[in-house]
Protein backbone atom coordinates (compact mmCIF):
# COMPACT_ATOMS: atom_id res chain seq x y z
CA UNK A 1 0.00 0.00 0.00
CA UNK A 2 1.60 3.38 -0.90
CA UNK A 3 1.65 5.87 1.74
CA UNK A 4 -0.77 8.86 0.91
CA UNK A 5 0.34 12.38 0.38
CA UNK A 6 -2.93 14.28 1.30
CA UNK A 7 -5.67 13.16 3.28
CA UNK A 8 -8.59 10.94 2.83
CA UNK A 9 -10.92 13.88 2.70
CA UNK A 10 -8.59 15.07 -0.17
CA UNK A 11 -8.88 12.02 -2.26
CA UNK A 12 -12.09 11.33 -2.19
CA UNK A 13 -12.94 14.97 -3.06
CA UNK A 14 -10.67 14.40 -6.15
CA UNK A 15 -12.05 11.34 -6.83
CA UNK A 16 -15.88 13.44 -7.02
CA UNK A 17 -13.86 15.91 -9.56
CA UNK A 18 -13.18 13.90 -11.94
CA UNK A 19 -16.36 12.33 -12.26
CA UNK A 20 -19.35 14.37 -14.79
CA UNK A 21 -22.48 12.01 -13.85
CA UNK A 22 -26.14 12.43 -15.43
CA UNK A 23 -28.97 11.93 -13.50
CA UNK A 24 -32.94 11.29 -14.58
CA UNK A 25 -35.20 14.54 -14.14
CA UNK A 26 -35.69 17.99 -14.67
CA UNK A 27 -34.80 19.24 -11.12
CA UNK A 28 -31.80 18.19 -9.65
CA UNK A 29 -32.27 15.32 -7.00
CA UNK A 30 -31.15 15.71 -3.67
CA UNK A 31 -28.42 13.18 -3.69
CA UNK A 32 -26.89 15.25 -6.52
CA UNK A 33 -26.82 18.41 -4.92
CA UNK A 34 -25.21 16.57 -1.41
CA UNK A 35 -22.32 15.59 -3.98
CA UNK A 36 -21.65 18.48 -5.62
CA UNK A 37 -21.36 20.00 -2.08
CA UNK A 38 -19.32 16.78 -0.98
CA UNK A 39 -16.78 17.92 -3.92
CA UNK A 40 -18.62 16.96 -7.59
CA UNK A 41 -17.64 19.52 -9.65
CA UNK A 42 -19.35 18.41 -12.93
CA UNK A 43 -23.01 17.72 -13.90
CA UNK A 44 -23.76 16.36 -17.15
CA UNK A 45 -27.08 17.20 -18.78
CA UNK A 46 -29.43 14.56 -21.54
CA UNK A 47 -32.36 15.54 -23.02
CA UNK A 48 -34.66 13.69 -20.14
CA UNK A 49 -33.01 16.70 -18.26
CA UNK A 50 -34.48 19.60 -20.43
CA UNK A 51 -38.28 21.01 -21.16
CA UNK A 52 -37.69 24.86 -22.28
CA UNK A 53 -34.69 27.45 -21.74
CA UNK A 54 -36.30 28.85 -18.69
CA UNK A 55 -36.51 25.42 -17.15
CA UNK A 56 -32.83 25.23 -18.04
CA UNK A 57 -31.90 28.04 -16.35
CA UNK A 58 -33.40 27.59 -13.39
CA UNK A 59 -31.69 23.90 -13.19
CA UNK A 60 -28.41 25.07 -13.65
CA UNK A 61 -29.00 28.22 -11.44
CA UNK A 62 -29.80 25.69 -8.42
CA UNK A 63 -26.97 23.45 -9.08
CA UNK A 64 -24.84 26.39 -9.10
CA UNK A 65 -26.60 27.55 -5.82
CA UNK A 66 -24.49 24.54 -4.27
CA UNK A 67 -21.18 25.18 -5.96
CA UNK A 68 -20.88 28.24 -8.53
CA UNK A 69 -17.86 27.09 -10.06
CA UNK A 70 -19.75 23.49 -10.62
CA UNK A 71 -18.71 22.36 -14.61
CA UNK A 72 -22.54 21.93 -16.62
CA UNK A 73 -22.20 19.90 -19.62
CA UNK A 74 -24.30 18.99 -22.29
CA UNK A 75 -23.78 17.09 -25.98
CA UNK A 76 -25.83 19.07 -28.10
CA UNK A 77 -24.07 18.98 -31.60
CA UNK A 78 -27.14 20.84 -33.50
CA UNK A 79 -28.45 18.99 -36.20
CA UNK A 80 -29.35 15.50 -35.65
CA UNK A 81 -27.79 15.03 -31.93
CA UNK A 82 -29.55 17.78 -29.76
CA UNK A 83 -30.47 18.23 -26.41
CA UNK A 84 -32.25 21.83 -25.94
CA UNK A 85 -34.48 21.01 -28.79
CA UNK A 86 -34.98 17.01 -28.36
CA UNK A 87 -38.57 17.49 -28.38
CA UNK A 88 -38.69 19.23 -31.52
CA UNK A 89 -35.34 18.88 -34.10
CA UNK A 90 -33.11 21.07 -33.73
CA UNK A 91 -32.74 24.77 -34.81
CA UNK A 92 -29.13 24.06 -36.55
CA UNK A 93 -28.02 22.10 -39.22
CA UNK A 94 -25.27 19.63 -37.93
CA UNK A 95 -22.11 19.61 -39.20
CA UNK A 96 -22.37 17.28 -42.21
CA UNK A 97 -24.55 20.01 -43.84
CA UNK A 98 -21.65 22.77 -42.58
CA UNK A 99 -19.08 20.66 -44.33
CA UNK A 100 -21.23 20.86 -47.23
CA UNK A 101 -21.84 24.87 -47.89
CA UNK A 102 -17.71 24.43 -46.82
CA UNK A 103 -18.08 29.06 -45.65
CA UNK A 104 -16.32 28.71 -41.86
CA UNK A 105 -17.76 32.11 -41.36
CA UNK A 106 -21.13 30.48 -41.38
CA UNK A 107 -20.26 27.32 -39.46
CA UNK A 108 -18.33 29.78 -36.93
CA UNK A 109 -21.95 31.91 -36.75
CA UNK A 110 -23.91 28.95 -36.03
CA UNK A 111 -21.28 27.61 -33.01
CA UNK A 112 -21.24 30.96 -31.86
CA UNK A 113 -25.13 31.86 -31.96
CA UNK A 114 -25.51 27.85 -30.48
CA UNK A 115 -23.18 28.48 -27.67
CA UNK A 116 -24.73 31.93 -27.04
CA UNK A 117 -27.97 30.08 -26.20
CA UNK A 118 -26.36 27.41 -23.87
CA UNK A 119 -24.60 29.80 -21.98
CA UNK A 120 -27.09 31.98 -21.23
CA UNK A 121 -28.98 28.65 -20.00
CA UNK A 122 -25.93 28.46 -17.95
CA UNK A 123 -24.68 25.80 -20.01
CA UNK A 124 -20.69 25.93 -20.01
CA UNK A 125 -19.42 22.81 -21.93
CA UNK A 126 -20.22 21.21 -24.47
CA UNK A 127 -19.17 17.95 -26.16
CA UNK A 128 -19.12 18.97 -29.30
CA UNK A 129 -17.98 19.44 -32.20
CA UNK A 130 -17.01 16.05 -33.87
CA UNK A 131 -13.62 16.37 -35.79
CA UNK A 132 -14.64 12.43 -37.07
CA UNK A 133 -13.06 12.42 -40.88
CA UNK A 134 -15.99 9.85 -42.04
CA UNK A 135 -13.92 7.88 -44.00
CA UNK A 136 -16.56 4.94 -44.01
CA UNK A 137 -19.86 5.64 -45.42
CA UNK A 138 -20.92 2.78 -44.11
CA UNK A 139 -20.52 3.86 -40.45
CA UNK A 140 -23.32 3.53 -38.03
CA UNK A 141 -22.70 6.24 -35.32
CA UNK A 142 -20.90 9.14 -36.70
CA UNK A 143 -22.16 10.17 -40.64
CA UNK A 144 -23.71 13.28 -40.47
CA UNK A 145 -21.99 14.54 -37.18
CA UNK A 146 -19.13 14.56 -39.07
CA UNK A 147 -17.99 17.76 -41.49
CA UNK A 148 -16.95 14.97 -44.32
CA UNK A 149 -14.83 12.50 -45.66
CA UNK A 150 -11.68 15.23 -46.12
CA UNK A 151 -9.68 15.47 -43.44
CA UNK A 152 -8.45 19.46 -44.25
CA UNK A 153 -12.29 20.21 -44.67
CA UNK A 154 -12.83 18.44 -41.19
CA UNK A 155 -9.96 20.65 -39.85
CA UNK A 156 -10.94 23.70 -40.84
CA UNK A 157 -14.01 23.59 -39.58
CA UNK A 158 -13.26 22.06 -36.58
CA UNK A 159 -11.23 25.27 -35.86
CA UNK A 160 -14.50 27.34 -37.11
CA UNK A 161 -16.51 25.34 -34.35
CA UNK A 162 -14.29 25.50 -31.16
CA UNK A 163 -13.78 29.29 -31.87
CA UNK A 164 -17.51 30.18 -32.01
CA UNK A 165 -18.32 28.49 -28.98
CA UNK A 166 -15.27 29.68 -26.68
CA UNK A 167 -15.81 32.78 -28.14
CA UNK A 168 -19.03 33.18 -25.95
CA UNK A 169 -17.65 31.64 -23.08
CA UNK A 170 -18.68 27.76 -23.72
CA UNK A 171 -15.95 25.15 -23.51
CA UNK A 172 -15.48 23.33 -26.75
CA UNK A 173 -14.82 19.33 -26.37
CA UNK A 174 -13.46 18.36 -29.64
CA UNK A 175 -14.40 14.79 -30.33
CA UNK A 176 -13.93 11.83 -30.30
CA UNK A 177 -9.91 11.31 -30.03
CA UNK A 178 -7.96 9.83 -32.25
CA UNK A 179 -11.01 9.48 -34.86
CA UNK A 180 -13.61 7.73 -34.85
CA UNK A 181 -15.10 8.05 -38.60
CA UNK A 182 -13.37 4.90 -40.13
CA UNK A 183 -15.41 2.75 -37.81
CA UNK A 184 -18.44 0.04 -38.82
CA UNK A 185 -19.52 -1.05 -35.45
CA UNK A 186 -21.00 1.90 -32.82
CA UNK A 187 -18.97 1.83 -30.00
CA UNK A 188 -22.23 2.19 -28.10
CA UNK A 189 -22.46 -1.67 -28.64
CA UNK A 190 -18.97 -3.24 -28.85
CA UNK A 191 -15.57 -2.25 -29.82
CA UNK A 192 -15.07 -0.88 -32.93
CA UNK A 193 -11.31 -1.67 -34.86
CA UNK A 194 -9.32 0.72 -37.21
CA UNK A 195 -6.55 -1.28 -38.60
CA UNK A 196 -4.75 1.36 -40.72
CA UNK A 197 -1.05 2.10 -40.10
CA UNK A 198 1.01 5.06 -39.10
CA UNK A 199 1.38 7.23 -41.87
CA UNK A 200 -3.01 7.00 -42.20
CA UNK A 201 -3.35 7.79 -39.03
CA UNK A 202 -1.75 11.06 -39.05
CA UNK A 203 -2.58 12.00 -43.04
CA UNK A 204 -6.48 11.30 -41.92
CA UNK A 205 -7.36 10.64 -38.29
CA UNK A 206 -5.53 13.04 -36.72
CA UNK A 207 -5.47 16.09 -38.86
CA UNK A 208 -8.41 17.97 -37.15
CA UNK A 209 -7.45 17.34 -33.90
CA UNK A 210 -3.49 18.54 -34.66
CA UNK A 211 -5.86 21.82 -35.61
CA UNK A 212 -8.49 21.60 -33.15
CA UNK A 213 -5.30 21.39 -30.43
CA UNK A 214 -3.60 24.66 -32.34
CA UNK A 215 -7.14 26.62 -32.05
CA UNK A 216 -7.32 26.09 -28.69
CA UNK A 217 -9.84 23.99 -27.73
CA UNK A 218 -10.32 23.48 -24.03
CA UNK A 219 -11.49 19.82 -23.86
CA UNK A 220 -10.94 16.70 -26.04
CA UNK A 221 -13.27 13.56 -25.54
CA UNK A 222 -11.31 10.13 -26.32
CA UNK A 223 -13.14 7.47 -28.39
CA UNK A 224 -13.96 3.99 -27.51
CA UNK A 225 -11.87 2.26 -30.32
CA UNK A 226 -9.22 0.03 -31.23
CA UNK A 227 -6.31 1.52 -33.09
CA UNK A 228 -4.15 -1.28 -33.53
CA UNK A 229 -0.94 1.12 -35.05
CA UNK A 230 -1.02 3.12 -32.07
CA UNK A 231 -1.91 0.68 -29.28
CA UNK A 232 -3.42 -3.29 -30.25
CA UNK A 233 -4.61 -4.03 -26.63
CA UNK A 234 -6.61 -1.51 -25.54
CA UNK A 235 -8.92 1.49 -26.41
CA UNK A 236 -8.39 4.91 -26.87
CA UNK A 237 -10.06 6.06 -23.46
CA UNK A 238 -7.84 3.58 -21.69
CA UNK A 239 -4.39 3.50 -23.50
CA UNK A 240 -1.44 5.64 -21.83
CA UNK A 241 0.33 5.73 -25.47
CA UNK A 242 -2.93 7.26 -26.89
CA UNK A 243 -3.82 9.77 -24.01
CA UNK A 244 -0.75 10.93 -23.14
CA UNK A 245 2.14 10.19 -25.26
CA UNK A 246 0.01 11.29 -28.37
CA UNK A 247 -2.46 13.59 -27.09
CA UNK A 248 -0.32 15.42 -24.76
CA UNK A 249 2.91 14.74 -25.09
CA UNK A 250 3.12 14.73 -29.68
CA UNK A 251 0.08 17.00 -30.11
CA UNK A 252 0.87 19.34 -26.83
CA UNK A 253 -2.71 19.21 -25.79
CA UNK A 254 -2.59 21.02 -21.93
CA UNK A 255 -6.20 20.60 -21.84
CA UNK A 256 -9.15 18.47 -19.99
CA UNK A 257 -9.36 15.02 -21.61
CA UNK A 258 -12.76 13.89 -20.96
CA UNK A 259 -13.67 9.86 -21.64
CA UNK A 260 -16.65 9.02 -23.61
CA UNK A 261 -19.52 7.44 -21.69
CA UNK A 262 -18.26 4.72 -19.47
CA UNK A 263 -21.05 2.84 -19.75
CA UNK A 264 -20.96 1.80 -23.47
CA UNK A 265 -20.40 -1.33 -24.51
CA UNK A 266 -17.38 -1.19 -26.05
CA UNK A 267 -15.44 -0.35 -22.10
CA UNK A 268 -17.97 -1.67 -19.78
CA UNK A 269 -18.33 -5.22 -21.33
CA UNK A 270 -14.99 -5.87 -21.63
CA UNK A 271 -13.69 -3.90 -17.95
CA UNK A 272 -16.28 -2.78 -16.41
CA UNK A 273 -17.23 0.91 -15.40
CA UNK A 274 -15.34 0.84 -12.19
CA UNK A 275 -12.01 -1.01 -13.83
CA UNK A 276 -12.40 1.08 -16.69
CA UNK A 277 -12.72 4.14 -14.84
CA UNK A 278 -9.25 3.61 -12.97
CA UNK A 279 -7.50 2.47 -16.48
CA UNK A 280 -9.11 5.84 -18.22
CA UNK A 281 -7.40 7.94 -15.28
CA UNK A 282 -4.23 5.80 -15.03
CA UNK A 283 -3.57 7.27 -19.25
CA UNK A 284 -4.26 10.23 -18.69
CA UNK A 285 -8.00 11.07 -19.06
CA UNK A 286 -9.29 13.88 -16.57
CA UNK A 287 -12.84 13.22 -16.12
CA UNK A 288 -14.96 10.26 -16.68
CA UNK A 289 -18.75 10.60 -18.34
CA UNK A 290 -20.91 8.97 -17.15
CA UNK A 291 -24.30 8.99 -17.20
CA UNK A 292 -26.42 8.41 -20.60
CA UNK A 293 -27.79 5.59 -19.56
CA UNK A 294 -26.20 4.89 -15.61
CA UNK A 295 -27.50 7.96 -13.91
CA UNK A 296 -28.02 7.68 -10.08
CA UNK A 297 -25.98 8.15 -6.92
CA UNK A 298 -24.85 4.46 -6.67
CA UNK A 299 -22.72 4.86 -9.78
CA UNK A 300 -21.59 8.21 -8.47
CA UNK A 301 -20.79 6.33 -5.36
CA UNK A 302 -19.11 3.20 -7.12
CA UNK A 303 -16.67 5.05 -9.15
CA UNK A 304 -15.83 7.38 -6.31
CA UNK A 305 -15.02 4.61 -4.25
CA UNK A 306 -13.75 2.70 -7.46
CA UNK A 307 -10.95 5.77 -7.51
CA UNK A 308 -9.91 6.43 -4.33
CA UNK A 309 -9.14 2.19 -3.53
CA UNK A 310 -6.80 2.17 -6.60
CA UNK A 311 -5.03 5.33 -5.28
CA UNK A 312 -5.21 3.04 -1.67
CA UNK A 313 -3.85 -0.15 -3.41
CA UNK A 314 -0.74 1.48 -5.77
CA UNK A 315 -3.02 1.14 -9.10
CA UNK A 316 -3.38 4.90 -9.59
CA UNK A 317 -0.65 6.88 -8.69
CA UNK A 318 -2.23 9.94 -6.35
CA UNK A 319 -0.38 12.75 -8.26
CA UNK A 320 -1.98 11.54 -11.55
CA UNK A 321 -5.65 11.78 -9.96
CA UNK A 322 -4.72 15.16 -8.37
CA UNK A 323 -3.15 16.59 -11.75
CA UNK A 324 -6.72 15.20 -13.66
CA UNK A 325 -8.82 16.81 -10.71
CA UNK A 326 -6.47 20.29 -10.83
CA UNK A 327 -6.89 20.34 -15.09
CA UNK A 328 -11.14 20.18 -14.27
CA UNK A 329 -10.95 22.62 -11.65
CA UNK A 330 -8.43 24.67 -14.13
CA UNK A 331 -11.32 24.61 -16.71
CA UNK A 332 -14.05 25.53 -14.36
CA UNK A 333 -11.77 28.66 -12.57
CA UNK A 334 -12.09 29.33 -17.01
CA UNK A 335 -15.73 29.38 -17.66
CA UNK A 336 -16.50 30.91 -14.40
CA UNK A 337 -14.76 33.54 -15.61
CA UNK A 338 -16.66 34.32 -18.75
CA UNK A 339 -19.81 33.75 -16.80
CA UNK A 340 -18.36 36.70 -14.76
CA UNK A 341 -18.30 38.96 -18.19
CA UNK A 342 -21.20 38.07 -19.51
CA UNK A 343 -19.43 36.54 -22.24
CA UNK A 344 -22.76 34.52 -23.24
CA UNK A 345 -24.93 37.65 -23.97
CA UNK A 346 -22.60 38.28 -26.79
CA UNK A 347 -24.80 38.00 -30.12
CA UNK A 348 -23.90 35.87 -33.18
CA UNK A 349 -21.53 37.58 -35.83
CA UNK A 350 -23.08 38.57 -39.37
CA UNK A 351 -21.49 36.48 -41.99
CA UNK A 352 -24.31 37.79 -44.96
CA UNK A 353 -26.98 39.69 -45.51
CA UNK A 354 -29.76 37.88 -43.72
CA UNK A 355 -27.89 36.54 -40.51
CA UNK A 356 -26.92 39.80 -38.87
CA UNK A 357 -27.30 39.29 -35.27
CA UNK A 358 -31.24 38.85 -34.59
CA UNK A 359 -31.27 36.54 -37.17
CA UNK A 360 -31.88 32.58 -37.96
CA UNK A 361 -28.59 31.59 -38.71
CA UNK A 362 -29.16 28.26 -38.25
CA UNK A 363 -32.29 28.17 -40.92
CA UNK A 364 -29.91 30.10 -43.31
CA UNK A 365 -27.61 27.86 -43.03
CA UNK A 366 -29.91 25.10 -43.50
CA UNK A 367 -31.16 26.76 -46.82
CA UNK A 368 -27.72 26.95 -48.25
CA UNK A 369 -27.02 23.04 -47.38
CA UNK A 370 -29.93 21.95 -49.64
CA UNK A 371 -28.64 20.05 -52.90
CA UNK A 372 -31.53 20.04 -55.36
CA UNK A 373 -31.57 18.03 -58.12
CA UNK A 374 -34.20 17.41 -60.93
CA UNK A 375 -35.53 14.35 -62.73
CA UNK A 376 -35.80 14.13 -66.71
CA UNK A 377 -38.93 15.75 -66.94
CA UNK A 378 -40.01 19.43 -65.67
CA UNK A 379 -40.79 19.20 -62.13
CA UNK A 380 -44.03 20.23 -61.09
CA UNK A 381 -44.28 21.83 -57.16
CA UNK A 382 -46.33 20.27 -55.20
CA UNK A 383 -49.55 22.35 -54.37
CA UNK A 384 -51.61 20.17 -52.63
CA UNK A 385 -51.40 18.29 -49.61
CA UNK A 386 -49.01 15.51 -50.09
CA UNK A 387 -48.46 11.90 -48.65
CA UNK A 388 -45.44 11.57 -46.42
CA UNK A 389 -43.70 8.24 -46.82
CA UNK A 390 -41.01 8.47 -44.36
CA UNK A 391 -38.75 5.17 -44.39
CA UNK A 392 -37.13 4.83 -41.16
CA UNK A 393 -34.22 3.30 -40.02
CA UNK A 394 -33.17 2.24 -36.43
CA UNK A 395 -31.31 5.54 -34.94
CA UNK A 396 -28.11 4.99 -33.47
CA UNK A 397 -27.96 5.65 -29.53
CA UNK A 398 -26.30 8.92 -30.26
CA UNK A 399 -29.17 10.28 -31.99
CA UNK A 400 -31.90 8.07 -29.92
CA UNK A 401 -35.39 7.96 -31.06
CA UNK A 402 -36.84 10.64 -29.18
CA UNK A 403 -35.88 13.58 -31.83
CA UNK A 404 -38.27 13.81 -34.97
CA UNK A 405 -36.99 14.15 -38.15
CA UNK A 406 -38.27 14.62 -41.46
CA UNK A 407 -40.20 16.99 -43.73
CA UNK A 408 -44.00 16.30 -43.00
CA UNK A 409 -44.38 18.63 -40.08
CA UNK A 410 -42.99 21.62 -42.37
CA UNK A 411 -45.04 20.53 -45.27
CA UNK A 412 -48.29 20.64 -43.02
CA UNK A 413 -47.38 24.08 -42.26
CA UNK A 414 -46.87 25.36 -46.13
CA UNK A 415 -50.02 22.52 -47.42
CA UNK A 416 -52.26 21.87 -44.28
CA UNK A 417 -53.96 19.02 -44.45
CA UNK A 418 -50.28 16.96 -45.45
CA UNK A 419 -51.26 13.19 -44.30
CA UNK A 420 -47.83 11.17 -43.07
CA UNK A 421 -46.48 7.23 -42.45
CA UNK A 422 -43.60 5.89 -41.38
CA UNK A 423 -42.49 3.08 -42.62
CA UNK A 424 -39.30 0.24 -41.55
CA UNK A 425 -38.18 -2.86 -43.08
CA UNK A 426 -41.33 -4.96 -42.52
CA UNK A 427 -43.71 -2.38 -43.49
CA UNK A 428 -41.95 -0.51 -46.69
CA UNK A 429 -44.48 -2.52 -49.03
CA UNK A 430 -47.63 -0.59 -47.78
CA UNK A 431 -46.33 2.90 -48.41
CA UNK A 432 -48.29 3.50 -52.13
CA UNK A 433 -51.31 2.07 -50.58
CA UNK A 434 -51.38 4.07 -47.67
CA UNK A 435 -50.75 7.50 -50.58
CA UNK A 436 -54.00 6.74 -52.62
CA UNK A 437 -53.86 9.38 -55.22
CA UNK A 438 -51.95 12.05 -53.36
CA UNK A 439 -48.54 13.50 -54.23
CA UNK A 440 -45.64 11.19 -52.88
CA UNK A 441 -42.84 12.76 -51.04
CA UNK A 442 -40.60 9.97 -49.55
CA UNK A 443 -38.36 10.46 -47.12
CA UNK A 444 -34.99 8.65 -46.54
CA UNK A 445 -31.97 8.58 -44.50
CA UNK A 446 -29.14 7.12 -45.51
CA UNK A 447 -30.11 5.16 -48.24
CA UNK A 448 -27.39 3.56 -49.18
CA UNK A 449 -26.67 1.90 -46.34
CA UNK A 450 -30.20 0.15 -46.17
CA UNK A 451 -31.22 -2.12 -48.99
CA UNK A 452 -34.53 -2.79 -48.01
CA UNK A 453 -34.92 1.10 -47.85
CA UNK A 454 -33.50 0.98 -51.67
CA UNK A 455 -35.86 -1.44 -52.79
CA UNK A 456 -39.03 0.12 -51.66
CA UNK A 457 -38.01 3.70 -52.69
CA UNK A 458 -37.32 1.62 -56.22
CA UNK A 459 -40.97 0.49 -56.91
CA UNK A 460 -42.42 3.33 -55.38
CA UNK A 461 -40.46 5.29 -57.79
CA UNK A 462 -41.54 2.68 -60.52
CA UNK A 463 -45.13 3.50 -59.78
CA UNK A 464 -45.30 6.64 -59.24
CA UNK A 465 -42.89 8.77 -61.18
CA UNK A 466 -43.82 12.11 -59.82
CA UNK A 467 -42.53 11.28 -56.12
CA UNK A 468 -40.02 13.55 -54.92
CA UNK A 469 -37.39 12.05 -52.88
CA UNK A 470 -35.93 14.02 -49.61
CA UNK A 471 -32.38 12.33 -48.67
CA UNK A 472 -31.76 13.01 -44.86
CA UNK A 473 -29.34 11.66 -43.98
CA UNK A 474 -25.77 11.16 -46.26
CA UNK A 475 -25.84 11.84 -49.64
CA UNK A 476 -24.09 8.93 -51.17
CA UNK A 477 -26.67 7.04 -53.24
CA UNK A 478 -27.68 8.31 -56.64
CA UNK A 479 -30.57 11.08 -56.93
CA UNK A 480 -33.90 9.55 -57.73
CA UNK A 481 -37.42 10.84 -58.24
CA UNK A 482 -38.61 13.83 -60.28
CA UNK A 483 -37.24 15.86 -57.13
CA UNK A 484 -34.38 15.05 -55.60
CA UNK A 485 -33.86 17.03 -51.87
CA UNK A 486 -30.51 16.36 -50.13
CA UNK A 487 -30.40 18.40 -46.65
CA UNK A 488 -27.63 16.71 -45.17
CA UNK A 489 -28.84 15.89 -42.36
CA UNK A 490 -32.40 15.64 -40.05
CA UNK A 491 -32.49 18.70 -38.02
CA UNK A 492 -35.70 19.99 -38.04
CA UNK A 493 -34.42 23.50 -40.05
CA UNK A 494 -33.14 20.83 -42.93
CA UNK A 495 -36.91 19.70 -42.93
CA UNK A 496 -38.40 23.42 -43.17
CA UNK A 497 -35.19 24.04 -46.08
CA UNK A 498 -36.55 20.86 -48.15
CA UNK A 499 -40.26 21.79 -47.31
CA UNK A 500 -39.96 24.93 -48.89
CA UNK A 501 -38.15 23.15 -51.84
CA UNK A 502 -40.74 20.74 -52.36
CA UNK A 503 -43.57 23.78 -52.71
CA UNK A 504 -41.48 25.37 -54.72
CA UNK A 505 -40.48 28.58 -52.93
CA UNK A 506 -36.65 27.01 -52.13
CA UNK A 507 -35.69 25.68 -55.02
Amino acid sequence: MTTLVHGSDTLTRDALTVLQPGFVGTTAPDWLLRRIGEGLSSVGLFGRNIVTPEQLTALTARLRAERDDVLVAIDEEGGDVTRLEVKQGSSFPGNYALGSVDDVELTRAVARELGRRLAQCGVDLNWAPSADVNSNAENPVIGVRSFGPDPDLVARHTVAYVDGLQGVGVAACTKHFPGHGDTNVDSHDALPRIDVDLATLHARELVPFRAAVAAGTKAVMSAHILLSALDPHRPATLSPQILTGLLRQELGFEGLIVTDGMEMQAVSATYGIERGSVLAIAAGADAICVGGGLCDEDTVLRLRDALVNAVRTGELPEERLADAAARVRALAAWTQAHRARGAGSVPGAAVQEGTAPGADVGLVAARRALRVTRGERPYTPVTSAPYVASFTPVANFAVGDETPWGIAAELERLLPGTETGSYDETTADTALAAAGERRVVAVVRDLHRHPWMIRALDGLLAARPDTVVVEMGLNEAEPRGALHIATHGAARVCGRAAAEAVVGTGA
